[in-house]
């Protein structure tokens, strides 16, 4: 059975940054500034305890009218989170901005999450569940995760992986590359991305993706909105290519929503 709601003495944890975090248990009044990990939470049941959520938690789809929006993932209004008299805050390295965690860290419990790969994702559901008292809740979802991509890596045994580019961004151009949650997902999911030599996410001129000349070209859905309209383009530099629209979400969003991910990825090969 999941812990239950009883006050206790704070928990002494380490995050994903290897800092120590005193967290009240179970906390009560949640604020989480990353989309993926809103979703996490109300998933293990957790949505009555989360008191604030960024104007990008879209998942689930009363995320925002439940719980105080409290800006963007990188511009925070500290005077509503102060309001809402957080006793656990969580963030992300990548997705928010290291002045304002500073700053919240001072008053608050900060709990950061450090994720560029399908290892450091599940690790990151399991030690969020713990610290929220949803410890075997957590402990399942991570273990069906890992089971479905295992499942997926295992059919994909054997075929020849087609080289892919994975767009993010138009004007400039913007890729995914090494180092990234997105390119270990690309390997997942059976495709070799065309940019692995370069790092994190680099601007690519139409020259570069032209000598890339991968065999498909990925624009995701977020967090630029790319559509059926912007196809042509991408398929004028690459005549060869296949282009597709695929979604963001199910590349990026290293939560719960992973539960999605290995299927889809399935029916994209």
């Amino acid at each position: 059975m999941d812990l239950p709601v009883i006050p206790s003495l704070p928990l002494n944890v380490t995050d994903q940054m290897g800092r120590r975090v005193a967290v009240p248990f179970p906390p009560r009044r949640i604020v989480s500034l990353v989309p993926s990990q809103t979703e996490l939470l109300f998933d293990l049941g957790l949505g009555e305890r989360v008191v604030g959520v960024t104007k990008f938690c879209i998942h689930p789809a009363d995320a925002r009218t439940n719980a105080t929006v409290i800006g963007g993932t990188k511009n925070f209004n500290f005077e509503k989170i102060a309001a809402l008299k957080p006793d656990l805050i969580i963030g992300n390295k990548e997705e928010n901005y290291q002045d304002g965690i500073e700053q919240l860290a001072t008053s608050y419990p900060v709990w950061l999450s450090d994720i560029s790969n399908l290892t450091e994702a599940l690790d990151m559901i399991r030690r969020v569940a713990f610290i929220v008292g949803a410890k075997e809740k957590g402990t399942a979802l991570a273990a069906d995760i890992e089971a479905s991509f295992a499942n997926l890596e295992a059919t994909a045994a054997g075929e020849s992986p087609d080289s892919a580019a994975y767009f993010i961004w138009r004007k400039p151009y913007m890729a995914a590359a090494t180092g990234t949650f997105i390119d270990d997902l690309l390997h997942r999911a059976g495709l070799v991305n065309a940019f692995a030599g370069l790092s994190r996410y680099p601007e690519i001129t139409a020259e570069q993706l032209a000598a890339a000349r991968p065999q498909r070209i990925l624009l995701s859905s977020e967090p630029y909105p790319f559509g059926e309209k912007h196809m042509a383009e991408f398929q004028a530099i690459c005549p060869a290519a296949k282009i597709e629209i695929v979604d963001g979400e199910l590349f990026s969003w290293y939560g719960s929503r992973l539960r999605q991910s290995a299927a889809y990825f399935s029916q994209l090969r």
